[in-house]
């Protein structure tokens, strides 16, 4: 059950992934934030330049609703996820997030059902350090490290974000 958060400390509960049957590519992520928990919706803040980026490369419309979105997210063989499960974290800031608190998702069990995946790409630092500090891969799989999306990490602008997330190109068939 996902818990609608107020602007104090909540113990906030992801959601599960986004995946077809063909993926290639594991987007993680760190945990929702409250515009994400709020809507029930994978980077739902209006301001977060995820969904731009994947419609500038994999030509995913960031304005169709939600349902098209991912839809169109599993037809060009991509797979969107976080690295927690849930954790105790107050507001949005991944910096906020308690660390002791972290439930890590199944990643190698996601990876063992979808053996077509051969990169994860993290959307940002502290998906990548949460994911090293929480997983430990059975089999080897490539990652990449990609600037966070959130609107919190303002100092990179969106064209070099897009630059960095281009990388994803050299993962496709």
């Amino acid at each position: 059950m996902t818990h609608i958060p107020s602007t104090s400390a909540v113990h906030s509960v992801g959601f599960p992934p986004i995946i077809g049957d063909s993926a290639d590519i594991l987007i993680l992520g760190s945990l929702p934030g409250i515009a994400s928990l709020t809507q029930q919706q994978y980077y739902a803040h209006k301001q977060n330049a995820f969904w731009r980026v994947l419609e500038a490369l994999f030509q995913i419309p960031a304005n169709a609703d939600y349902a098209a979105r991912c839809a169109q997210v599993k037809a060009a063989k991509l797979a969107i996820w976080d690295v927690c499960h849930s954790a105790y974290r107050p507001g949005s800031l991944d910096s906020a997030i308690t660390q002791n608190t972290v439930i890590a998702n199944d990643i190698n069990g996601l990876l063992a059902q979808h053996p077509s995946i051969k990169a994860i790409a993290f959307n940002g630092n502290a998906a990548a350090t949460l994911f090293k500090k929480h997983i430990q891969l059975k089999h080897a799989v490539a990652t990449v490290m990609l600037p966070s999306t959130s609107p919190a990490n303002a100092s990179i602008p969106y064209v070099k974000k897009l630059e960095k997330w281009s990388a994803l190109l050299d993962f496709r068939d």
